[in-house]
């Protein structure tokens, strides 16, 4: 063959063998859906409290009025773009190396069904998202004095 199949003895090693030409070539890489959320951005942090849904979102770089948040049949939705900074840059300067993300962004949380998309408060500080969703009154316990 070509010189990709070399099994001689144990198969695991092989297929980490594999794995690893395969993290290679690809652009997004292929170790697994814990490997593709550290490559997705903005990363976000999902709580709950007593009273709702708690979203932090992480968008240094962005303009919070660049950010765009709707909340649509229990899916909360971040949409934006964050700019590559080369404008910035140093004419003649080339990039030979780029980590950070920029273009268009747009992640897509699903929201518990006790959330009410009417009270929704968001506050941007430092780079930080940090969007609040209540739960609907109707949900929350609620103590029942005995007459």
């Amino acid at each position: 063959m070509n010189g990709l199949f070399q099994v001689s003895g144990s198969l695991f090693p092989e297929l980490a063998r594999l794995q690893q030409l395969l993290d290679e070539v690809s652009p997004m890489g292929t170790s697994g859906i814990r490997a593709m959320a550290g490559r997705t951005f903005p990363a976000v942090n999902v709580g709950s409290t007593a009273d709702g849904v708690e979203v932090i979102a992480f968008v240094p770089g962005v303009d919070p009025k660049e950010i765009e948040i709707t909340v649509d049949r229990g899916l909360l939705s971040l949409a934006g773009q964050r700019t590559s900074g080369s404008e910035n840059r140093q004419e003649g300067a080339h990039t030979y190396a780029q980590e950070r993300f920029a273009g268009q962004f747009r992640r897509v949380i699903s929201l518990p069904e006790d959330a009410d998309p009417a009270e929704v408060e968001a506050k941007f500080r430092d780079g930080i998202l940090h969007i609040k969703v209540a739960k609907r009154e109707s949900s929350k316990p609620r103590q029942i004095t005995i007459s």
